[in-house]
């Protein structure tokens, strides 16, 4: 796996990220036919969060981000988003097993929305994830906090 680490967001990344939705979500987009090159990319600048967002950088280069939003009954994980060229290394993995791990000390349970045929849905279903609900688009998904075990 290459040498990766995150960094938390700022205000000067909303357009590097919101490109990379737009590469990113074309491909299933464009598959359920709601690809829109302007409103992919506004969808996430109305709803970026730089306090909850963590951007993913690869040997020291941009490679994408993750937000873990607080919510009253759950986070909701959103923009998890990672270059192309890079799915399939285990990072993704990774960042998501952490910030799983972080949720699971805390009790907190998960909640996320991804787009339906998506690829990313193994993932989050490989990480205990299941289906809460499903639309035309959608599927929307929970994962409850996995309590630590004791090593006795």
């Amino acid at each position: 796996m290459a040498d990766w680490a995150t960094r938390p967001a700022s205000t000067a990344d909303v357009e590097p990220l919101a490109d990379l939705r737009a590469v990113v979500l074309r491909a299933d987009l464009e598959r359920l036919g709601r690809y829109d090159e302007h409103r992919v990319r506004q969808r996430l600048r109305d709803k970026f969060a730089p306090e909850h967002t963590r951007v993913i950088e690869v040997g020291g280069v941009f490679a994408g981000c993750v937000t873990l939003r607080p919510a009253a009954d759950a986070h909701w994980l959103e923009n998890f988003l990672l270059a192309p060229h890079l799915h399939g290394g285990g990072i993704g993995t990774a960042v998501l097993a952490g910030l799983l791990e972080q949720c699971d000390r805390a009790g907190t349970r998960v909640r996320l929305q991804v787009l339906r045929g998506s690829a990313a849905r193994r993932l989050y279903e490989r990480h205990g994830f299941t289906v809460e609900t499903e639309d035309p688009v959608d599927v929307f998904m929970i994962r409850e906090p996995v309590p630590a075990t004791r090593d006795e």
